[in-house]
């Protein structure tokens, strides 16, 4: 299991993870969308020497035109590939034993660098990153230009190449009302709102992920600097918006989350999005004490084991969305 899923992080009841992902590609070489196969499977290679060299190796390589869907989607629930990888027949990944670490080869961009960590930890995910990107260069010839910085295939890139986010969890904001003009003010000071795989996809169980929109510039520790603080003060505005609702709602509140408990422990059938919705008023009820002995690293695995692959994986072939219903909530009853 993925080390951002089962260790501990600084305010990890509200911060789930923190992720730095570093664009990169090699000098006079073909964009991934133009590159032959052969030339493709010859960049890999030259990208895996260079990452075994020093820092955080060896990597497990996962090609992914090999893969069987099922295993790219797993990667995918995991955060440790992209959902553009998954559908790219040039594409691999490179991924640290802890999971902490993936390098994408040939998906958008020849490189894409990830680190990865539980909590809120921006600041030490760019140095993770900033360490491998550095080990890379050694070997490796980027294109940089000295005017727009580096270059990427999508202009939105160009610059830092750094993508800077945070996944965090806003049940309380939700319930009183001001989850919205928390994310309006987010985008009206350059940062942006994903869903919990990124861009483009959809906000699940209370979970947003707070990245930079700008990467031509600021510099990057301007970047995870501002990351780091926009998060920090959500962060104390979700504990403010939980304050109000034990002082105002307590016993509504409660009674939310035991509703929830119960369905959770007891349902026979559970879809993706009734799960999400469960777990994140479960995860609230942990995190105010209404709820005994659990913790973060238990809710995480519930939420990727509960994932449709995943849910394939452990069983050991493929199912209907009804069959992966019913043994989701079996998942779930075991393992609370």
């Amino acid at each position: 299991m993925s080390g951002w899923i089962t260790e501990k992080g600084p305010q990890n009841e509200i911060v789930l993870s923190s992720r730095v992902r570093l664009a990169r590609n090699i000098v006079n070489t073909p964009f991934p969308a133009y590159l032959n196969t052969e030339a493709a499977n010859r960049l890999t290679v030259e990208i895996k020497d260079a990452a075994d060299k020093k820092t955080y190796a060896p990597y497990k390589l996962y090609t992914i035109d090999q893969m069987p869907q099922l295993e790219k989607q797993i990667l995918l629930e995991r955060h440790l590939i992209s959902p553009d990888l998954v559908k790219s027949s040039k594409g691999a990944a490179l991924i640290s034993e802890d999971e902490m670490i993936s390098i994408m080869v040939n998906e958008e961009d020849h490189i894409r660098i990830q680190s990865i960590l539980p909590g809120l930890q921006v600041i030490k995910a760019w140095d993770v990153a900033n360490d491998i990107d550095d080990v890379l260069e050694e070997t490796l010839d980027y294109s940089y230009d000295e005017k727009l910085g580096y270059l990427t295939c999508c202009p939105t890139n160009v610059g830092t190449g750094m993508r800077a986010s945070a996944m965090i969890h806003l049940p309380a904001l939700n319930m009183i009302g001001n989850i919205s003009k928390i994310l309006q003010t987010v985008t009206q000071i350059g940062l942006t709102i994903r869903g919990i795989y990124g861009e483009g996809t959809e906000f699940l169980g209370n979970l947003f992920q707070i990245s930079n929109q700008i990467t031509l510039g600021l510099s990057e520790e301007e970047i995870v600097e501002n990351i780091n603080a926009v998060t920090s003060q959500i962060v104390e505005k979700e504990r403010e918006a939980r304050n109000i609702l034990i002082n105002n709602n307590r016993t509504q509140l409660e009674d939310k989350i035991w509703r929830s408990w119960g369905l959770l422990k007891n349902a026979r059938v559970m879809t993706s999005q009734e799960a999400m919705k469960l777990l994140s008023d479960i995860r609230l009820g942990m995190d105010l004490d209404f709820i005994p002995n659990l913790t973060v690293s238990l809710l995480n695995e519930i939420m990727i084991d509960t994932q449709p692959a995943s849910i394939q994986k452990s069983v050991g072939e493929e199912l209907t969305p009804e069959a992966r219903d019913i043994i989701r909530a079996e998942i779930i009853r075991e393992k609370l």
